[in-house]
């Protein structure tokens, strides 16, 4: 039975059907499936923020990556180790205020950058000048998978033609309807594309055509497109109207791109999002089939993942 078939939706294909998921290397360790690095959290009082990035390494660690590691603001990192004792804590330098000093974690940053898989940037990561410098080079700097969620597409679209910052890294944009608007408008496309079911397709289309990414336009029926191939599925349920859904997805797409955008699967990174998409409606089914469509956690749905991923390799 195929992923499609499992997810008893209805879906449109430019070219194929959801990719299978690769059989697992039963004689790997941690390194053979991929580091995921999640940059995020914020300790800038007064609004502190940390549950972003930890659940979107915990999405990762489920989804069968070998090493989840966080770098969050000095602040939050023991109790990141707290909240996931699985993952790996970078402290972020901070100013007086809590606010992140862009070449100090550059400093800190780039070495990683060098040795991880993929990398989520964004969960919770706040707002201002610093952030947008802080995803500015990140940009330019990372040469793996790249997925962008959260507060760093809203640090995109406060950025001038972002698009000529980015240079060999491959870049994943998951914004849901809000985030779409607000890079859009800086991008002069059609703001209000993303919030008419019959325009998702060509909206996420032309986003991922002016930047030269996939984009995942989130939503009841989410919408994976690289610009020239689009794919989307009503896989999920009312039940991921809730808080920290979204990081666990981009968690989700980035362990995805650890384990098979590179030898020996080197799965295109259109097919790691659309995977993902379908990997995380198909847990939040999981749950909603026991315990109804209201009251899913976000934890609870990392959770699932695992039973999901074992379900597809058994019946593909």
């Amino acid at each position: 039975m195929s992923i499609d078939e499992r997810i008893e939706a209805e879906c449109g294909y430019d070219t194929s059907p959801c990719p299978a998921l690769p059989v697992r290397d039963a004689r790997g360790h941690k390194g053979t499936f991929g580091t995921v690095l999640v940059i995020g959290g914020c300790a800038k009082l007064p609004r502190v923020m940390l549950g972003g990035p930890v659940i979107a390494a915990r999405a990762a660690l489920r989804t069968g990556c070998g090493l989840a590691e966080l770098a969050v603001p000095e602040p939050l990192a023991a109790s990141a180790l707290v909240a996931l004792e699985s993952a790996t804590a970078h402290a972020l330098p901070i100013d007086s205020h809590g606010a992140l000093l862009p070449c100090e974690c550059a400093e800190l940053l780039d070495p990683i950058l060098n040795r991880v898989q993929s990398v989520v940037l964004g969960p919770a990561l706040g707002d201002g000048f610093a952030i947008d410098q802080i995803v500015v080079r990140m940009l330019s700097h990372v040469r793996c998978p790249l997925i962008i969620d959260a507060d760093g597409l809203n640090a995109l679209s406060r950025l001038t033609d972002f698009p000529r910052d980015i240079r060999d890294a491959s870049v994943i944009l998951t914004p849901h309807p809000g985030e779409y608007q607000r890079l859009a408008e800086s991008l002069d496309l059609d703001p209000t594309a993303a919030t008419d079911e019959a325009r998702r397709g060509a909206a996420a289309a032309a986003l991922a055509g002016r930047i030269g990414c996939v984009v995942v336009l989130k939503g009841a029926r989410t919408v994976v497109s690289d610009g020239v191939h689009q794919w989307s599925a009503r896989a999920g349920n009312a039940a991921l109207a809730t808080g920290g859904t979204g990081d666990a997805l981009a968690g989700i797409i980035g362990s995805i791109a650890a384990q098979f955008a590179r030898p020996p699967h080197r799965m295109f990174l259109f097919d790691c999002a659309r995977l993902g998409v379908a990997i995380h409606g198909l847990a939040a089914r999981s749950w909603s089939a026991r315990l109804g469509e209201a009251g899913l956690l976000a934890t609870e749905l990392c959770d699932e993942i695992p039973s999901v991923l074992d379900d597809l390799r058994t019946n593909e």
